[in-house]
């Protein structure tokens, strides 16, 4: 199933999350640092959406008090949050 996620506080302006079932099948991070986006989105493909909650969650940015993984996080949180 494919989510949709307005980050708030970052660079980045959509997330577009496809899962099945608690597998985070692929993402994708529009806005932001390229080079950062897409290694974070290849990282957590094929993850657990529990475990990049975990890995991601809280991740700062310079001083920022969030960041495109944290946001990543959030959005799963709510995905998590709706299936449930």
């Amino acid at each position: 199933m494919e989510y949709r996620y307005e980050p708030k506080g970052v660079c980045s302006y959509e997330m577009i999350i496809d899962i099945d079932g608690d597998i985070i099948k692929k993402v994708t991070i529009e806005g932001g640092c390229a080079g950062n986006t897409v290694g974070v989105s290849r990282l957590v493909e094929g993850m657990k959406i529990q475990e990049a909650i975990k890995r991601l969650k809280g991740i700062p940015c310079g001083m920022k008090q969030t960041s495109c993984p944290d946001q990543l996080a959030r959005a799963l949180e709510e995905i998590v949050n709706k299936i449930n």
